[in-house]
């Protein structure tokens, strides 16, 4: 369950929230590895089901980051590298 990609840019195919989540953990990813949906969802005003929900197209597409569903307790944990 990751992806891997060479893009720096978000791509067209990509929603505003999906754009959104995926230029949060680019900023962030340097100074942390494993992000909690619900704080990723506090950040960018969503839900942490929407942020479940819109990293599924993310893991699958082609860009910078490399995403693995990581834990479930307490929400799910997404591992981040970039």
């Amino acid at each position: 369950m990751s992806a891997t990609a060479s893009t720096a840019e978000p791509v067209a195919n990509l929603s505003e929230k999906q754009q959104n989540i995926l230029r949060y953990l680019r900023a962030n990813a340097a100074e942390q590895t494993y992000f909690k949906s619900r704080l990723i969802a506090e950040e960018l005003g969503l839900s942490a089901k929407e942020v479940g929900a819109n990293m599924r197209t993310i893991i699958d597409g082609e860009h910078d980051v490399t995403i693995e569903k990581w834990g479930y307790s307490s929400g799910t944990t997404w591992k981040v590298t970039v």
